[in-house]
């Protein structure tokens, strides 16, 4: 992999500090980084209560507060990474620190929703530049030997942030104090990551325009594969999100419990998704094919969440099923990430192709709360069973599609 980003071209300050060693303290860094990032997103979804409340919001318009936070990961994700390396990798993820701090402070002083999602969209800026910064640091700080225990690791973040977010918010009495500690959190790793990861390149091996951001993404997309990635992605977000942006309501509204159970049992869900991520690394390295788990994954999260909105079983076979959903659905994020710089029309394209599969990732965020959302108000739970499950359907004809995109490429459908 090094000597093909030497081969593209690429800046120096994507490329490991040392061959032999990994910067194991600069990685654990950066992951906590994105797990700082995650936390912004699971704690609305354990507020969500505490929200209605005091601003007299229904389940519609809690849904556009989470799609607030991801808009501009749509619309940043491919100018971001294009401008990671002009920039310098380490001055972007401070940038998306300081971001949410600002971001999650106005937000815990807001008394109108209109300053509520303003705060958001500015964590939203934060989250982007540290999920496309964040692999950058990665990629110049970890021996060859180490990358895949590194990027293993940091697919984990999401879901790691949102159980802690979920499990800690629950505990708490008051909504404003969490979003203050989340901003102390955040102001004090920027810190910590100042001083603990060297410095990166801050100069482009060419100019950056929106000309040639907007020619590598038509070269990129045309090549198919990872169009078809960055959609399983949307599918998967959407899926992933449409539950747990709701988990905690549907636990207390359908099952009956508090809301501190409902928080540490949302808790335990997001962790089942961590294990299905580092399964998914083990399942690919014993040769598995790609787009095998990728089907598989979609199909079962498709099923599950028909038990899951059904009013057909109990508290506690439904809420198995919400560990299956979790647990299946942890494996396309590694599965995929994986996948993407495979498939990239060049070596050069590789970040394009991974800023692709963030905004799928983005996008299915933002929809999936509103349109999950917006038909619960109208239609009640059973229609999120619908659109779930219908997402799922859609998730294996990606699948399927990928498969045969990648043996007319010539792509390896497994490991090698």
């Amino acid at each position: 992999m090094q000597k093909q980003f030497e081969m593209a071209g690429a800046p120096p300050a994507t490329l490991p500090l040392s061959s032999s060693s990994t910067h194991w303290r600069g990685v654990a860094l950066v992951v906590a980084a994105g797990v700082v990032a995650s936390l912004q997103v699971g704690k609305v979804a354990i507020a969500v209560p505490q929200l209605r409340a005091d601003f007299g919001l229904d389940l519609s318009m809690v849904g556009w507060l989470m799609a607030m936070f991801s808009l501009l990961g749509v619309a940043g994700a491919v100018p971001v990474g294009a401008w990671v390396a002009r920039a310098g990798d380490k001055r972007m993820v401070l940038a998306g620190l300081l971001a949410i701090a600002a971001g999650s402070t106005a937000g815990a002083l807001a008394n109108s929703v209109a300053v509520l999602l303003a705060g958001r969209v500015v964590e939203g800026l934060g989250f982007v530049l540290i999920t496309i910064a964040g692999p950058s640091v990665l990629q110049r700080m970890v021996a060859s030997s180490g990358k895949d225990l590194a990027f293993a690791i940091w697919s984990c973040f999401m879901p790691t942030g949102i159980a802690i977010a979920l499990f800690s918010g629950s505990l708490l009495e008051g909504w404003r104090g969490f979003w203050l500690g989340n901003a102390a959190l955040a102001a004090l790793l920027a810190v910590l990551l100042l001083l603990g990861i060297p410095r990166g390149a801050t100069a482009s091996a060419a100019p950056v325009s929106w000309r040639s951001m907007a020619r590598d993404a038509a070269t990129t997309t045309k090549a198919g594969a990872p169009a078809l990635i960055a959609a399983s992605f949307v599918i998967y977000s959407l899926q992933f999100f449409a539950l747990f942006s709701f988990l905690p309501v549907l636990l207390i509204e359908r099952m009956g419990v508090g809301m501190a159970a409902a928080g540490s049992l949302s808790a335990v869900a997001c962790c089942v998704n961590v294990a299905g991520n580092l399964a998914a690394g083990v399942l690919l390295k014993r040769g598995v094919a790609r787009w095998l788990l990728a089907a598989v994954a979609s199909a079962l999260m498709g099923l599950s969440a028909i038990g899951i909105f059904l009013p057909v079983l109990g508290a506690v076979p439904a809420f198995l099923l919400c560990l299956a959903f979790s647990g299946a659905g942890g494996l396309l994020p590694a599965t995929l990430i994986g996948t993407s710089p495979i498939v990239a029309p060049s070596a050069r394209l590789v970040p394009m192709s991974m800023g692709l599969l963030m905004l799928g990732s983005n996008l299915g965020q933002m929809i999936g709360p509103v349109i999950v959302g917006g038909a619960v108000d109208s239609l009640g739970w059973p229609a999120a069973a619908v659109i779930v499950a219908l997402a799922g359907a859609m998730g294996v004809l990606l699948a399927l599609g990928l498969r045969r995109s990648m043996a007319r490429s010539g792509h390896p459908l497994q490991s090698e």
